[in-house]
């Protein structure tokens, strides 16, 4: 009786699986269905009042299973409820333009940050590594980031 039981129990978790986890048709919702027909399979080969035992107390526990995994808070408890709080930094308009000049804060590699006007904006300079401090004059301004070379 004890492998009935765990049959079916193990067919359920997958079949919990299978709508929860991968959903499509896979292994997990084949094998759930199968476990759970063998179980019932085998309760009826002990005699027929054990089957009909077997099966009802089988949907009957599916349907509470299915109740509360398709409730919303049941899956509220396992969610992640952060929010993202950050921002992108942007260029102020009109305070950086293309023939400005500044240094590195950081290493281009070929991405880094620049002070710039006393700004600190993220810097790009293409096809080159720059070190920190080092003197750079803007070619193009972007909304969020500028366009920069080192001046020779």
């Amino acid at each position: 009786m004890a492998i009935i039981i765990l049959l079916i129990v193990t067919g359920l978790l997958l079949l919990i699986l299978e709508f929860f986890v991968v959903p499509g048709i896979t292994i997990a919702g084949i094998g759930g269905l199968g476990m759970i027909a063998g179980g019932i399979f085998m309760a009826y080969g002990i005699d027929t009042s054990t089957g009909h035992l077997t099966l009802a107390t089988t949907l009957f526990a599916t349907l509470i299973i299915l109740y509360y995994a398709l409730r919303s808070k049941t899956w509220k408890k396992l969610m992640l409820n952060s929010s993202v709080t950050s921002h992108v930094d942007t260029v102020e308009e009109n305070t950086i333009k293309a023939g400005d000049h500044g240094k590195t804060i950081t290493r281009l590699n070929p991405i880094g940050k620049a002070r710039i006007n006393n700004q600190d904006v993220e810097a790009h300079c293409p096809g080159r590594f720059l070190d920190p401090k080092t003197e750079i004059e803007v070619t193009e301004v972007y909304k969020t980031y500028v366009i920069v070379k080192p001046v020779k």
